[in-house]
């Protein structure tokens, strides 16, 4: 890994937030929608570039989501984020795309276990199935970002070859795709891995924004951020205090912490045009939502130079010192 990750100068790193969709719809509790609406309009302030809202699927399959047309409408945009949005099928886009979706996110697996698992369905049969999506929203002039979950191994398969990733990629290159999110689904990634694929995907497709989305699983999410920084890769999906988890790997976290990620990067120099205490502000309010608390650390400990107060009995101590010196 290069020295120079250590010194952003300024370079221009971008957050994307995934715990409105990736995050809420894996909690028990139901947020109001006027409180979503609240959330995502105070991520957007806080000056996120991406902001993923919601997800367009049906609403007894994640009933947590069955807001999405009223959030997607209702939020204040801001100029130059992105709203994105989930959607499995054609349906899904049609509704996305009639709430004034920026952008489509098609999500199928790496690894065929998972797919089958997670979707119900072979992954040539997800892929014939996005295909239709892809040519829906190119036909209403809407970008799409496809996710590979799984891309950095499968809690069932184990290890997924990066020939098998990197065909996925091209098939959907080939239908005009031009965001490509590699999923670490499950926090198997460690940082001698990605740096190595995200590196070798790029050269491959120049053309393509890549993404990295990783979890904390393992305790390895900052340090496979800065091994995809490493390979040239600026846009990360992060969440919101932590927020999520998969069904299929017991024990898995949720994403990288957004205000975890973003309190580093500023630290090391990065630019990631988010206003902290904003985020941190945003994340605060979660606890109280969702019914439970959440691992971010920032929101409990503080930034770096956070201070606390002295010590109540610190004045006698500084004079009994100062007399026996």
């Amino acid at each position: 890994m290069s020295n120079d990750i250590w010194q952003g100068a300024g370079r221009r790193i971008h957050i994307q937030e995934v715990g409105m969709r990736d995050g809420l719809q894996m909690e028990q509790a139901f947020v109001p929608t006027e409180e979503k609406i609240a959330l995502a309009n105070a991520l957007s302030a806080a000056g996120l570039s991406k902001i993923e809202v919601t997800s367009f699927v049906s609403p007894s399959a994640i009933p947590a989501l069955r807001d999405a047309e009223i959030v997607m409408r209702e939020i204040t945009r801001v100029p130059g984020v992105v709203y994105t949005a989930l959607v499995p099928n054609v349906r899904g886009a049609e509704r996305a795309i009639e709430a004034r979706t920026d952008e489509l996110n098609l999500v199928m697996s790496a690894s065929a276990t998972h797919n089958l698992a997670n979707l119900r369905m072979t992954q040539e049969r997800s892929f014939a199935a996005l295909a239709q999506v892809i040519a829906t929203a190119q036909s209403a002039g809407v970008s799409v970002n496809v996710s590979l979950s799984c891309v950095f191994g499968c809690p069932m398969e184990g290890d997924v070859a990066s020939e098998a990733v990197f065909g996925w990629v091209q098939r959907f290159v080939d239908l005009g795709v031009a965001g490509i999110t590699l999923c670490d689904t499950t926090g198997m990634a460690y940082p001698s891995q990605v740096q190595p694929l995200a590196a070798a995907a790029r050269a491959r497709w120049p053309g393509v924004l890549f993404t990295l989305h990783f979890h904390n699983t393992r305790g390895m999410g900052l340090a496979n951020v800065l091994a995809g920084i490493a390979a040239g890769v600026d846009c990360y999906d992060t969440s919101l205090g932590g927020l999520g988890g998969c069904p299929y790997a017991p024990g898995a976290s949720g994403n990288v912490c957004s205000e975890e990620i973003v309190h580093a990067l500023q630290l090391m120099g990065y630019d990631t045009g988010v206003d902290l205490a904003q985020l941190i502000a945003a994340a605060r309010r979660l606890p109280a939502l969702i019914g439970h608390e959440l691992p971010g650390q920032i929101v409990k400990a503080g930034r770096r130079l956070d201070l606390h107060p002295v010590p109540a009995d610190f004045e006698a101590t500084r004079v009994r010192a100062l007399a026996r010196a």
